[in-house]
């Protein structure tokens, strides 16, 4: 059984994720106290207490899921002997979950992943003021269409494809008034439905681009290794490993399209058959069974399934 492991991206995010884990294992405390150490902040009161609003802001979300993710990771390293290397033929991540995964492998420590994912937020947040992005969800729909969609509903303006989920699962993201005219025009080019999304910012557009300058910056100033399983990194649905290329990748990835629907379709067609989504939700599980139905996935976020993911695999 081949198996990859792929870690969430903003929106998965609950509180009190990782809480029953933390107070059964002190190796996974140890990752939440390096985070709040690295951002000088006690943001995991905040993940186990909440407020909902607070948690849910783009700058705490990131580096939120991603300590909950590496929580989980780091329990199985330290305390069931579980050698993440030998057993994942690949690890992948959506968005922020880029970060969670590169962690994992080893190419990013966990208080730079931190911090990165902290700048990341507020960058993204502070590139376009609030009411002048927007993305959508179009539903029924496979990537030509919505690529044409775009392109007839921008009229000048900026739209464009953020996320290719799954087949029949496209968001575009982009100028308010552009998208708009999408979720308008969405049936038009054979959309069963379009939403428009509650999200705070046009992200994966060309709107971004002051992010992406911010964090080219960024990514500049941190080290990154080699990583220890292939990342299958968002913006080329392939796996990189060169450390100048995953920073440059990295910088991409906050203006390009999430492809995340050819990068489970590279592993699967690499010989992977299971799935593990590590960390809170389910979210990239029911889109891999959108993508494949014979595909198996698997949920590792809490104690009992850290326990299930070890008797299946073994140490």
């Amino acid at each position: 059984m081949s198996v990859a492991f792929m870690f969430p991206g903003q929106g998965s995010q609950a509180v009190g994720m990782g809480k029953d884990v933390c107070e059964r294992y002190a190796s996974a405390r140890e990752v939440f106290d390096e985070v709040d150490e690295a951002l000088g902040e006690k943001l995991s009161e905040t993940i186990w207490n909440g407020p909902d609003d607070r948690l849910t802001l783009t700058e705490n979300a990131q580096p939120a899921l991603m300590a909950m993710s590496l929580a989980v990771v780091r329990v199985l390293e330290k305390d069931k002997g579980f050698d993440l290397a030998a057993h994942a033929a690949f690890v992948a991540g959506h968005s922020l979950g880029e970060y969670s995964a590169l962690a994992a492998a080893g190419a990013l420590r966990v208080s730079d992943a931190a911090q990165l994912l902290r700048t990341r937020g507020q960058a993204m947040q502070a590139a376009v003021p609030v009411g002048e992005g927007a993305m959508a969800a179009m539903l029924g729909i496979q990537l030509d269409k919505a690529d044409e969609l775009a392109k007839a509903a921008a009229e000048g303006e900026v739209c464009q494809t953020a996320n290719d989920n799954a087949p029949g699962q496209v968001v575009l993201s982009g100028s308010m008034s552009a998208v708009e005219r999408a979720v308008a025009m969405a049936k038009d080019f054979g959309a069963r439905r379009a939403v428009l999304l509650n999200v705070s910012a046009p992200f994966h557009s060309a709107l971004m681009a002051p992010a992406a300058a911010v964090m080219e910056k960024a990514l500049g100033e941190v080290e990154i290794s080699e990583p220890r399983v292939p990342v299958v990194a968002n913006v080329v649905a392939g796996p990189i490993s060169d450390p100048d290329e995953i920073r440059r990748r990295l910088v991409e990835q906050v203006t390009a399209t999430v492809r995340w629907r050819e990068s489970i379709g590279f592993m699967a067609s690499a010989g992977v058959t299971t799935f593990n989504e590590v960390g809170s939700g389910r979210v990239l599980s029911g889109l891999v069974r959108q993508i494949d139905r014979s595909l198996a996935t698997a949920m590792v976020g809490t104690c009992d399934e850290i326990d299930a993911l070890v008797n299946t695999l073994g140490a």
